[in-house]
């Protein structure tokens, strides 16, 4: 009888703590999936967030470390290690969750952010954040609805981003891997200016990487570098879409004045904003 009390009290305890976690993991879900006013105030209110961050980090890589500077990484690491935990604490399938790109990206960014780093060291780790920028499925949804200028550039937005997340992320490599021998990378600058040079293939020649392994990293900002300037040039020459999912095949890019489904000839009703 003792032992079905102590039961009993156990499981109402589990229950008095439970129930609180779910009520508490229902109200962040709704924060980060609603589409309440206040829920997309905090969706885009994240989305600053991050711009703020990822610009924080680009002006930073140039200047000393000072204690101004080490105090806003230490806010700036608590922010996103506090989003991090929300979406983690929401999630319906952390252990999926667990194994994505941006959940990493997210744990590497942390790291260098509260990890007592000093002068320019693990910043091209905080690059990563950039990652983060517009992979919301949710957030770009809520963007094509509100801004006339996402829908009709959406492809530039994200040619732009992903060159210039390989630009920042590169450059920290650079810097990372040829400051200690390397007497013509002395400063973030000098890696930069390297690997827009290579990026662009002019090649100057006024500095170089030795050894093989900044050869290899040469070829590397080269080869993916001139694709990602060909996507950019793409995205801008190319003629404008609008997304609009067929009804019958799903195809969701088309001509500004389609009428019919290039894929299966559906005829189209897509809503037009008139004429600037």
């Amino acid at each position: 009888m003792t032992s079905y009390r102590n039961n009993a009290k156990g499981h109402g305890l589990l229950d008095a703590i439970v129930g609180p976690f779910e009520t508490l993991k229902i109200r962040i879900r709704e924060l980060y999936e609603g589409d309440t006013p206040g829920c997309i105030k905090f969706r885009y209110a994240l989305l600053g967030l991050d711009i703020v961050i990822v610009l924080f980090i680009i002006a930073t890589s140039f200047l000393p470390r000072t204690g101004v500077i080490e105090a806003f990484d230490i806010v700036f690491g608590v922010l996103i290690l506090a989003d991090f935990a929300a979406r983690m604490i929401s999630s319906r399938q952390p252990l999926r969750d667990l194994a994505r790109l941006s959940t990493w990206t997210d744990i590497v960014v942390i790291i260098s952010f509260l990890a007592p780093l000093t002068g320019e060291a693990g910043g091209f780790l905080r690059a990563f954040r950039t990652l983060r920028l517009l992979r919301d499925y949710r957030m770009v949804a809520r963007l094509r609805t509100d801004s006339a200028f996402f829908r009709k550039n959406e492809d530039v937005v994200f040619a732009v981003t992903n060159l210039g997340v390989f630009v920042f992320v590169m450059t920290g490599v650079v810097y990372e891997t040829q400051k200690s021998h390397n007497p013509q990378i002395t400063n973030y600058a000098d890696a930069l200016y390297f690997t827009v040079t290579a990026l662009t293939t002019t090649g100057f020649g006024d500095i170089t990487l030795p050894g093989t392994m900044g050869r290899l990293i040469t070829v590397v900002i080269m080869i993916f570098g001139v694709t990602l300037f060909l996507n950019l040039a793409k995205a801008l020459l190319a003629p404008s879409k609008v997304r609009f999912p067929c009804p019958v095949c799903g195809l969701q890019r088309h001509d500004v004045d389609a009428v019919h489904c290039k894929a299966c000839g559906t005829i189209l009703n897509i809503p037009d904003e008139g004429v600037d």
